[in-house]
């Protein structure tokens, strides 16, 4: 969907606020699709001297299997978005992954939603930002306390430990 800013491209001061949802079904995410529901983003583009910056958040619900302790989960996103919208871009090869070029006097709201999104997520896909993980010994998820497993010494401690023993 492309935003229309005409009303404040010109007007420094001015702003214009949006709300739009965006299907990202098809966002592949290692071997799963953890978006299922919309995804919503609500803000606010303002003219701050001639420079058009966008502000706002985009939410919706991560349906996957945790990479850490491998349990399914569903996590609500809350991004924020801080991006700049310019005419054109001064230099293509050095390109800020947080500037978004208009297309003509209007901004798409589609890609910037999905880029701010995917930026975002992270390299891996987690049940909560605090996932202890699996027990590397007995597989036990850690997040449900700790495990019996033997806390294996460091052989260049053994030394010390026999001067304990003795």
């Amino acid at each position: 969907m492309l935003l229309g800013l005409s009303k404040i491209i010109d007007c420094p001061g001015a702003s214009l606020d949006f709300s739009h949802r965006v299907d990202l079904r098809d966002l592949r995410y290692g071997d799963c699709y953890p978006v299922t529901e919309p995804v919503v983003a609500e803000g606010q583009v303002r003219n701050t001297a001639g420079v058009l910056v966008m502000t706002g958040s985009v939410r919706t619900i991560i349906h996957g299997i945790c990479d850490r302790c491998a349990n399914e989960f569903d996590r609500d996103v809350d991004i924020p978005i801080d991006v700049v919208l310019v005419t054109e871009l001064a230099n293509e090869e050095n390109e800020d992954e947080w500037v978004f070029p208009l297309e003509g006097d209007s901004a798409d709201l589609d890609d910037i939603v999905r880029t701010v999104f995917v930026l975002n997520l992270g390299s891996k896909l987690l049940c909560s930002e605090d996932c202890k993980g699996l027990c590397c010994r007995c597989g036990k998820d850690l997040n449900h306390g700790p495990c019996n497993c033997q806390k294996e010494l460091d052989p260049r401690f053994a030394a010390l430990k026999q001067l304990l023993e003795k």
